[in-house]
């Protein structure tokens, strides 16, 4: 068994393959924290708690003013009873207080992983896979149980953790806040990480020491967001890429959320992680029961390249599902930026052709299909083919698409409504909104009320409908605003602030009826891009649209953000024109290329109106990028530089067997007097001599990860280098 547990001292202890995590019971039936770190064999307490007489900390036992739960590290803290600290969960009496107090009852503990109702989390295909434990907590005066899981992944050193409440009481419970895990360390020597940006400009790292109060990222947008990623991770200073403590916290869920590292006077640091109690409460009547997300943490001592590759294994084995979990994906033309709304069934037609002669495998339908969609002012609900631009429909050119050679593909935004559309003229309702207040629009669409099970059902059989109406192997699901406006007319008044998280309760609901029945198609996320591009979403769909931007240079730095949570199989990835249409920035089809194969690749442009030159350059990358999918797709992921610390990026991908490497160089601006830059692999086999696939050059894994490639000096913005190795066999 990889949890231990000592009876007599209720000691609790979760131990992985390189990771311990320590708790125990504690003075009445506290639940403190005790370690988490690098394994050790048998945890006997050395680090034991000291407990002292801290000014304006209050004691719950007038006889013993050295413990106050102010400043005991503990597990999942509740507020109003002596620990001044940022609490874990508040909930809200009848009498109009909000003190409760949970006390240790007894814990459970199996193998296996227990699915959350209602909500995504990750799995297990064998119960040997994981073990849980369930601490079981009382507040034996309102009858509140609250079961705190967690289940560790003993060779990935991964701990899930999640909470559920239930009211056995008499009276109704208001929650007013109910995260997913809170964590006391006993020191601040630490560095925040975060992924913060905007559309079009995702996944950026902050990097900053933590001080004194609180540090907080969150969303109160209906959505995790572009704005801030629902994730966070400290690290010890001096950590890079190769060593170092991590500790990173990631939320499966794709709603609001709060993620805070608080620092009390005493250098203790706090994180919790979570739904956003911003604008939320949930009634908990007698019998009624509510389950927190899961939330994810990773801790290794060898740097954040380690952490990502822990986080990549999990989401892509045991997050995502389905049929295209280990299946190749597809390389696709997207006609969005090649025609936008502009299109018809010939102009679809004449692309694929250009498509199928580049090797192109599938094309998707982007958005304007539908209604009378010739801008985003309308249609959004009405998911019936525009005869005008399909005057056969869709099942005549999705045939016409397949005799091609190529599979079909069609762009949805299902959880949005548009004024001028049937189903808003016929439903006015069915939109968020609050009663005589007028209507706040962003890019001209409202959000479908998802709480509403009427809603739900609209959306699952319009959606299929069109899905088995023709011969769509792929989906790209969009979602184009946040939530403003927010209140459900199917709900009462006491229940209106559940609203935003009961939409997630119906999307998630939808997502796992739809895909469930439409299992041989490919869903791919997107939400103008990155915007939802988090664990709760892959859990339904394997894959997520990375970024609108499709910028050479933008994409190194969206991209590389990305990487440090996300694998690259779930990150989609194209090839679009120059000049750019979001930045405007002129770079060569070689770089653009290069780019983009860090990822599901793609292209996005008008293959009809290239030279022959680019379409011969088009073919020789699709052909590329068929030959190294699997490495890129299904290998391991090592970043070597960094776009946000210079000039320059890299990264290489390698095999499971460390067979095969590729390898992608870049730089942005040419340099005056610049120096020479050695590149050194990282992730092969030291004892191996690859070959270079291009030049038949031999060298030793030691050698191209230590020595490294000295790159040739070349005049030129904009730059890619690109490798390929091959384990050289005598």
């Amino acid at each position: 068994m990889a949890i231990h547990i000592n009876n007599e001292q209720l000691l609790f202890h979760l131990q992985g393959k390189n990771t311990s995590y320590v708790m125990q019971v504690v003075r009445d039936g506290y639940l403190a924290h005790l370690y988490w770190g690098k394994r050790v064999h048998t945890y006997r307490g050395s680090n034991k708690i000291i407990y002292m007489d801290r000014g304006f900390s209050p004691n719950p036992d007038a006889s013993d003013r050295t413990f106050s739960l102010d400043t005991l590290p503990q597990e999942y803290p509740a507020y109003g009873n002596g620990d001044f600290r940022i609490p874990a969960y508040q909930i809200q009496l009848n009498n109009g207080s909000t003190i409760t107090d949970l006390r240790y009852k007894e814990y459970k503990m199996y193998k296996g992983k227990p699915k959350l109702e209602g909500l995504p989390s990750t799995y297990v295909e064998d119960e040997n896979e994981a073990e849980t434990l369930e601490l079981i907590m009382e507040d034996k005066l309102l009858g509140l149980i609250v079961t705190l899981t967690y289940s560790l992944y003993p060779e990935l050193d991964v701990i899930t953790r999640s909470v559920h409440f239930k009211n056995e009481g008499s009276q109704n419970l208001k929650m007013l806040r109910a995260l997913s895990a809170s964590i006391d360390f006993r020191d601040d020597e630490y560095e925040l990480i975060t992924l913060y940006g905007a559309h079009n400009n995702e996944k950026n790292m902050e990097r900053r020491r933590i001080v004194p109060g609180v540090q907080l990222v969150d969303s109160c947008r209906g959505a995790s967001s572009p704005q801030q990623a629902p994730f966070l991770s400290l690290v010890r200073k001096g950590t890079d890429e190769d060593q170092g403590e991590v500790y990173a916290f990631n939320l499966v869920y794709s709603g609001n959320f709060t993620a805070q590292v608080q620092v009390d006077p005493y250098r203790n640091t706090r994180v919790s992680i979570g739904m956003n109690p911003f604008d939320f409460s949930w009634l908990l009547e007698p019998g009624e029961t509510f389950q927190t997300p899961e939330v994810v943490m990773a801790y290794t001592a060898n740097g954040l390249g380690d952490m990502s590759r822990i986080f990549h294994e999990l989401y892509s084995k045991r997050l995502c599902r389905g049929t295209f979990r280990d299946k190749l994906r597809p390389i696709l033309i997207n006609n969005w930026e090649a025609t936008y709304f502009d299109f018809n069934a010939e102009k679809i037609e004449e692309i694929a052709v250009e498509a199928k002669k580049a090797g192109i495998e599938l094309l998707v339908l982007d958005d304007g299909w539908f209604g009378k969609r010739d801008d985003d002012n309308s249609s959004l609900g009405d998911w019936v083919v525009d005869q005008r631009k399909l005057p056969n429909g869709l099942l005549d050119l999705a045939n016409r698409i397949c005799e091609l050679g190529l599979e079909f593909g069609l762009w949805f935004e299902p959880e949005m409504i548009s004024m001028d559309s049937d189903l808003y003229r016929k439903h006015p309702d069915w939109c968020l909104h609050v009663e005589n207040r007028p209507h706040t629009l962003g890019r001209n669409q409202l959000v479908l009320d998802l709480s509403r099970e009427e809603v739900c059902q609209y959306v699952i059989e319009s959606v299929s409908d069109v899905l088995a109406s023709a011969p769509i192997t792929y989906v790209k699901w969009d979602m184009n605003r946040h939530m403003t406006d927010i209140g459900s007319a199917a709900l009462p008044p006491e229940r209106q602030r559940e609203t935003a998280h009961r939409y997630m309760l119906g999307l998630y609901k939808v997502m796992e009826e739809i895909t469930s029945r439409f299992p041989n198609i490919l869903f791919e996320s997107c939400s103008s891009g990155g915007g939802r591009f988090d664990p709760g979403m892959l859990h339904y769909m394997p894959q997520t649209w990375t970024s609108d931007n499709t910028d050479a240079m933008c994409r190194l730095k969206i991209q590389y953000g990305t990487s440090l949570v996300y694998p690259p199989i779930t990150m989609g990835a194209h090839v679009s024109t120059v000049p750019n249409h979001q930045v405007g920035r002129v770079t060569p089809l070689e770089t653009r290329g290069h780019v983009a194969m860090a990822g599901n690749f793609g292209y996005e442009l008008d293959l009809t109106t290239l030279t022959a030159q680019e379409k011969e350059e088009i073919k020789n990358q699709v052909a590329l990028y068929k030959e190294i999918r699997p490495i890129i797709q299904f290998g391991k992921f090592h970043r070597i530089l960094s776009p946000f610390e210079g000039n320059e990026a890299a990264w290489n991908f390698v095999s499971d067997d460390q067979s095969e490497v590729v390898a992608s160089y870049f730089k942005v601006l040419s340099q005056p007097g610049a120096s020479l830059r050695t590149l050194k692999f990282k992730g092969l086999n030291p004892d191996y001599i690859y070959k270079n696939v291009e030049t038949g050059e031999l060298f030793g894994g030691d050698e191209l990860m230590n020595a490294g490639i000295t790159l040739p000096r070349i005049k030129q913005d904009f730059l890619s280098m690109f490798w390929r190795f091959t384990k050289h066999h005598n």
